[in-house]
């Protein structure tokens, strides 16, 4: 009897130590530049929800990804490793089918090995990849190993109109925006929610959890309905800041990161009278998925998650919408790399903004400092705790990678950036925070900025892998007699750069 009673206490004491876990709530957010509010991307952005977050928590406002692509960002986010060390910069592979990473723990992973209940909604890796639950072969992306407890309905850009709204110059079903009559309940994001919000009503309250929702707005398609687009009226809507001829101290390089994709320059937007269309429909879609986080938060309070759950709110890259006379991603200046990055709850202080810069793969080490887990040891990111507990701690640069060799560089009052051909810019980013003036461009006087140049470089990856076997979709190789290889097609040195 005695035995008993001492299992019976052993019990209770387990349950209680497994109750003070903190849950997580891990919210993704698709190509989502600063075009947030307490990040002062735009003036007409309206996203008081999570705006509130971040005045809740720790706002990092300095935030950038490792990759301005979905797939390498959030493949360098779950596993704490940069592009240059995975070789992953395109939109494929999955880094679950190159052996060196086939049995790699991930973010969520990790907090599934000590006790959480994880679960997975919307878009956190890149199209498909990682909605395992155990199964192998192509339903289970080649993986052995279970990747989440339970999976929600997949990220979707649904519903779409009958046909595209836009005839951009390369179409591209998903390279498309603006309004046309649908019900917000059938959105991918809404949908999402919903499932997120239905799990958090039923969830145990004394079982950790960790849940992940992706949404996949503003990604394009931007469709929005009547509503987000009311709130942002074309006649109080500002069109992206630009400078004209914004390249022309940029090195030639700069254009080959982006020579042919299916989003369009901005002389297009410009010459198509679609500028503001996109610009608009870009905010409403980003008001419109303000509201799903929302939903989600409230669904947090309202089953009494709040008190021990941390949020940690990211995207995976910005976006350009005319900027740099172009659209997309896919750059290493500030509008392709700066994102919202926000962690609030239990051991986070409210009202702090952190200046300093910080990666996306510092949220695996960060988390696990946060929930009180086994530390790892093969993780390239550093813990976020320390600029938690004080935001005026320093830190090292954040490092934003795209293809082989081609890195940005980001401190707290610089940007610099190297090609794989050597070219280079810099930009003083308190007195310059649009990146106008490339100080080191050719015809410039370099000289008084070498000491910065060096001590930028010291943080230059020191593995930079070339592309990992499978990989495709966005990917620039230069070998080394100089060759230029875009997608599999030579770009030669006189080519004319591509709807310019």
């Amino acid at each position: 009897m005695k035995h008993f009673f001492f299992f019976l206490s052993l019990l209770a004491f387990s349950s209680t130590v497994l109750a003070e876990k903190p849950n997580v709530l891990f919210i993704a957010i698709d190509d989502q530049n600063d075009w947030i509010g307490f990040m002062d991307g735009h003036p007409n952005s309206k996203t008081p929800h999570i705006d509130a977050l971040a005045e809740s928590g720790t706002a990092f406002t300095n935030a950038h990804c490792q990759s301005p692509l979905c797939n390498p960002s959030r493949t360098s986010l779950m596993l704490s490793l940069r592009p240059s060390t995975t070789g992953v910069y395109g939109l494929a592979p999955w880094f679950r089918t190159l052996p060196e990473y086939e049995n790699r723990v991930t973010l969520s992973q990790h907090f599934m090995n000590n006790g959480y209940t994880t679960f997975y909604t919307g878009k956190i890796y890149h199209g498909g990849g990682g909605r395992s639950i155990g199964k192998v072969g192509p339903k289970g992306n080649g993986s052995k190993h279970k990747e989440w407890d339970v999976v929600g309905p997949g990220a979707s850009g649904k519903p779409f109109p009958p046909k595209k709204l836009v005839n951009t110059p390369q179409p591209h079903k998903l390279v498309d925006w603006g309004f046309f009559p649908h019900k917000d309940e059938d959105k991918g994001d809404h949908i999402c929610a919903t499932w997120t919000v239905e799990q958090l009503d039923a969830m145990p309250k004394d079982e950790p959890f960790f849940m992940a929702c992706g949404f996949f707005l503003p990604h394009v398609p931007c469709y929005a309905t009547q509503k987000w687009f009311d709130m942002h009226p074309e006649s109080e809507t500002k069109l992206p800041v630009i400078q004209r001829d914004d390249r022309k101290d940029t090195p030639r390089f700069s254009w080959y990161l982006h020579w042919k994709l299916p989003e369009p320059r901005l002389k297009f937007l410009e010459d198509s009278d679609e500028w503001m269309n996109l610009t608009r429909s870009y905010l409403a879609c980003t008001t419109f998925v303000d509201a799903q986080v929302k939903r989600v938060l409230d669904a947090v309070e309202r089953n009494g998650f709040k008190e021990n759950t941390i949020v940690v709110l990211w995207s995976d890259h910005g976006w350009h919408i005319g900027e740099k006379e172009i659209t997309g991603k896919n750059t290493l200046w500030d509008d392709g790399t700066r994102v919202p990055l926000v962690f609030a709850g239990p051991g986070v202080p409210g009202g702090q903004v952190c200046t300093k810069p910080a990666e996306l793969l510092d949220i695996y080490p960060t988390l696990i400092d946060l929930c009180g887990l086994p530390k790892r040891d093969d993780l390239e990111g550093i813990s976020l705790l320390p600029q938690i507990k004080d935001p005026s701690t320093d830190r090292r640069p954040a490092i934003t990678t795209h293809n082989h060799d081609n890195h940005g560089v980001r401190s707290e009052a610089w940007r610099y950036i190297v090609y794989a051909d050597g070219s280079e810019e810099l930009y003083d980013m308190k007195n310059d925070p649009n990146e106008w003036d490339n100080l080191i461009a050719p015809d410039k006087d370099r000289s008084k900025y070498e000491k910065i140049i060096a001590e930028h470089r010291k943080h230059l990856p020191e593995v930079n892998r070339k592309p990992a076997k499978g990989s495709r979709s966005r990917v620039l190789t230069l070998d080394e007699d100089g060759t230029l290889i875009w997608e599999g097609e030579e770009i030669k040195k006189d080519d004319p750069i591509p709807e310019i």
